[in-house]
């Protein structure tokens, strides 16, 4: 997931770090020194001053940035020069350096190091921010200076990243309504406004819910977990004040190896109810009517324009183009995932009867009897595997893979010379292995903790673009693994080793982007997923699997039997992954589609799960109440279904490579992959680019051979 919005009209936004510039010509009264807003000094071209940063300069920073970018904007705006590329939309790409630097900080609180304080300023913040974007989005100067350049290019087109940007520009005001009259715009101004701070309330409830919902465990109820699950969650408890307790708290990362391996059935129902009813505990944060009021604002918005629903809006510049075509590609692939559901529960269902246990099996049962039916059918035990997984190990492999396919080297710079925002952060400078030119910076922000929203996540804090001279990149990645005790090292599962990849694959697209610029270091939703799925098939190639996969005791590489056991495996609870998934990305596109008038979010949820035959086994992968994808923001809103649409293209892609002559390492391939998926990022059309790394459009053929599902589709 990247924690990014994507830019439209050059306008800055709440989790936008990356896109802005300054003006040269801002007057001197308005500068500050405000620590936030200050260019960056020290190593590297400049990095951001963590180690300064503080809540009690924010708000003046923001307020002050805006007052900034706006000067700069008017400028623009009230040119008297007749609009060109130059004057309008470069000046544009130019604006906003402050703000940028502003939101580096911005995000690193709201996402890695929130507080109360923080809360408490955003939340005033919110709405001021979103009068800002209005100032832009509705100055009618500005928006006839971009359509006058628009219009122009269209006879006299531009050079093809000139006239890319001035695509997106007019396309991002036109979709944020600069064609409404005054009182239309004044409206859809107040609904961007309400949005906002709904928006806030919605992630800092579910944050409460994950901060305030811990299960505490005593000796006696322990069973099934692995010694160092154990020493990580008593070190969590101790933190907690519960010393001689283990601590469960309430995010993924302990709840999923907890419902996996625990002995304890009323417990893993405990843990499992606290996790999944984030947000819908009838409490002061209850999301259900935040909800509710946001689908009843979406849509009054896209309708001051004319659209039936929120997703016709959305999805028109996305490759899906329409949600009919997005809801196509999730109902051919639905009938077969909810299939295998079925099978995998009868297989759960019989050894729970051969283990005599006397129970149905429910959703805090699903991943306890899978890892015994994985055992059974594949004699793989998944906690046998985490041995051979190491944190550290699989950092190395990452780097070992980026280095191949992108030349990179990842080398460690040395602590404290370059600033952090935790003592747990790390850093390493990207440089070309063979010329040693420095590329970059990469922040790797690991361990879960209070105050840190749960997920995993890829950033920017500067992206690479060349139009005022090239920059070099400042990118992280943030996961949320649970810290080990103190000596102990960190192993994590197929799945987290997997998304560690995935994560790491946006950080390559940040290092490898060649555009001119900001606004095309942007992305289509339904594709910038794409690049991060496909590097997570590096993680199961021979020469990951043959270097970096040793056990962390003994330092012996993984037996080759229990490699072949992982690739039998390797389709093994489809039907719970794409299900459990797939559920999430249709109830999305739904709520957005239906009539929101009087919606009630519990019901509807409730009954669009029955009549899309959810299985009762388990739940959504995210349930609407803690949706944050959708519901935090407008990043995934409609668009949860593009890493389905991404795997498209990732499992036709990775056919490429197994048909080259050297197949994942193959340097031609490799090469096409660079120059077509990575290097343009939003600088040409993605289906074009598309087009251009395969020869041909991606089929959906590949996608259900990897999953193991039928290949015939009706």
């Amino acid at each position: 997931m990247i924690s990014k919005s994507i830019k439209t009209a050059a306008i800055c936004s709440i989790i936008l770090v990356s896109s802005c510039k300054e003006d040269a010509k801002i007057t001197d009264e308005l500068m500050t020194d405000n620590v936030l807003l200050q260019e960056w000094t020290g190593p590297f071209e400049g990095v951001p001053a963590f180690d300064k940063m503080s809540v009690d300069d924010l708000k003046e920073a923001v307020e002050k940035g805006m007052e900034l970018n706006l000067a700069e904007i008017d400028a623009i705006a009230n040119n008297t020069e007749a609009p060109t590329f130059e004057n309008t939309i470069s000046a544009m790409e130019a604006a906003g350096k402050e703000l940028n630097r502003v939101f580096a900080y911005y995000g690193i609180m709201s996402s890695n190091v929130s507080s109360p304080e923080f809360r408490k300023v955003q939340a005033e913040l919110a709405p001021k921010l979103s009068e800002f974007n209005s100032k832009i989005t509705q100055n009618e100067k500005l928006f006839q200076r971009v359509k006058a350049v628009y219009e122009a290019s269209q006879k006299t087109p531009l050079e093809s990243q000139a006239q890319r940007v001035v695509d997106l520009t007019y396309k991002g005001f036109e979709m944020n309504g600069a064609n409404l009259d005054a009182d239309k715009k004044k409206r859809y101004a107040e609904i961007n406004k309400e949005l906002s701070t709904l928006y806030t309330k919605f992630g800092n409830n579910v944050l409460h819910d994950e901060e305030n919902y811990v299960t505490y465990l005593t000796k006696e109820q322990l069973g099934g977990l692995s010694e160092g699950f154990i020493k990580s969650a008593a070190k969590i408890a101790t933190d907690k004040g519960q010393d001689g307790k283990y601590a469960i708290v309430n995010t993924r990362s302990s709840m999923d190896p907890f419902l996996k391996y625990s002995t304890e059935r009323e417990l893993r129902k405990q843990v499992w109810k606290n996790y999944y009813s984030r947000g819908d505990n009838g409490d002061e944060y209850d999301n259900n009517k935040i909800i509710a009021e946001i689908l009843k604002l979406r849509k009054e918005r896209v309708g001051l324009m004319g659209y039936e629903n929120y997703a016709q809006w959305r999805l028109q510049d996305r490759m899906a183009k329409t949600p009919e075509n997005a809801m196509d590609l999730m109902l051919k692939v639905w009938p077969a995932s909810t299939a295998r559901v079925k099978e995998e529960v009868t297989d759960m269902q019989t050894v729970a009867n051969e283990l005599g246990d006397n129970i149905t099996i429910e959703p805090w049962d699903y991943r306890y009897y899978a890892e015994k039916v994985r055992k059974k059918k594949y004699d793989l035990d998944s906690d046998e595997v985490k041995q051979y997984l190491q944190l550290d190990k699989l950092r190395e492999a990452m780097f070992f893979t980026a280095g191949e396919l992108f030349n990179y080297k990842f080398t460690p710079v040395e602590e404290g010379s370059v600033p952090v925002f935790h003592k747990d952060v790390k850093v390493w400078e990207v440089t070309d292995k063979d010329s040693g030119k420095h590329i970059g910076l990469w922040y790797l922000d690991t361990y879960a903790r209070e105050g840190k929203r749960s997920g995993a996540w890829a950033t920017t804090y500067r992206s690479y673009t060349s139009f005022e001279g090239e920059t070099n990149v400042l990118a992280s990645n943030n996961n949320n693994f649970v810290k080990p005790a103190p000596g102990e090292a960190v192993l994590i599962s197929w799945d987290d080793a997997t998304t560690f990849f995935h994560e790491f694959g946006h950080a390559l697209h940040f290092y490898s982007s060649n555009v001119k610029y900001p606004t095309l270091n942007g992305g289509v939703r339904d594709y910038t997923e794409f690049q991060s799925q496909l590097l997570e098939r590096w993680l199961s190639t021979d020469k990951v699997i043959n270097q970096f996969l040793v056990h962390y005791k003994t330092g012996e590489p993984i037996p080759a039997e229990l490699v072949e056991k992982i690739k039998n495996a390797a389709t093994f609870n489809q039907g719970f992954g794409t299900t459990e998934y797939l559920a999430s990305a249709l109830m999305d596109m739904k709520l957005h589609l239906a009539d929101p008038t009087d919606i009630d979010i519990d019901t509807f949820e409730r009954e669009t799960l029955t009549d899309l035959g959810m299985p009762k086994e388990l739940p959504m992968r995210h349930r609407t109440p803690h949706f944050g994808h959708v519901f935090s923001g407008e990043g995934y809103a409609t668009a949860y279904y593009g890493y389905m649409w991404a795997d498209v293209l990732t499992s036709d892609a990775s056919e490429a490579f197994r048909e080259a002559p050297d197949g994942f390492y193959d340097k031609n391939v490799a090469d096409k992959l660079v120059k077509y998926l990575f290097a343009p990022r939003n600088a040409m059309d993605p289906a074009e680019a598309y087009r251009l790394f395969r020869g041909r459009d991606a089929k959906i053929e590949a996608l259900m051979k990897d999953r193991g599902f039928p290949v015939t589709l009706e």
